[in-house]
């Protein structure tokens, strides 16, 4: 177990993914000043799930990203703008005072291993979802004659993990499937996930145009 920092939000952050930050609070001014200061430009991002982002008192999941600081840049003001990226999925094993900042005891977790031959299947499977949800959507931006945010779609040559995290990260599911999709256990798991999210997403969108 490691102690970390940790920054709760209301968003799901994946491995893999760039997370622009603006830190205007007081405790998390100093966290990262401490990041700055120790050399270790690093915390741990986690999905609130009831509560605000501001002040504290929120429910918090147990399972989030290590977020490494790229970028940053301090305004007058004393606010920052940063620019994270995911890096490693962890649990949470202890919250621990949040006082002078959220701060937590939590380990690792890579993804259990699954056979090439199983993943490629899977693979294929969540592909043509991806690939059937940017077509609808392209479809529907083309009718109406509008310039609408179209996903992108994951390149399919990278590992599975990584690959699984960017779907989750490119396709536009809700935060709690996002969540999901980061508890799975192993990529197969996570596609499972994501080809129901992506279903349900291509559901709401229907239901939207009725």
């Amino acid at each position: 177990m490691t102690e970390m920092p940790m920054f709760p939000l209301g968003s799901a952050l994946m491995p893999g993914e760039h997370l622009p930050l603006r830190i205007f609070e007081p405790r998390y001014r100093e966290m990262l000043q401490d990041c700055i200061d120790s050399g270790e430009m690093r915390f741990g991002v986690v999905l609130i799930e009831r509560g605000s982002e501001v002040g504290g008192g929120d429910t918090r999941a147990d399972v989030g990203t290590i977020a490494e600081v790229v970028e940053h840049q301090r305004a007058r003001n004393g606010t920052w703008a940063l620019l994270c990226r995911g890096i490693e999925r962890i649990r949470i094993d202890e919250w621990l005072d949040d006082a002078p900042y959220p701060r937590a005891r939590m380990s690792t977790w890579p993804d259990g291993a699954v056979s090439d031959e199983a993943w490629n299947i899977w693979l294929q499977e969540l592909k043509g979802k991806a690939s059937g949800l940017i077509n609808f959507l392209s479809a529907i931006a083309e009718e109406a004659n509008q310039n609408l945010p179209i996903p992108t779609l994951a390149h399919a040559d990278q590992p599975a993990t990584e690959y699984t995290y960017a779907t989750a990260h490119f396709m536009p599911i809700t935060q709690a499937d996002r969540q999901r999709a980061l508890c799975a256990a192993d990529p197969i798991s996570r596609a499972k996930i994501l080809m129901e999210a992506i279903d349900d997403a291509r559901s709401a969108l229907q239901f939207q145009l009725r």
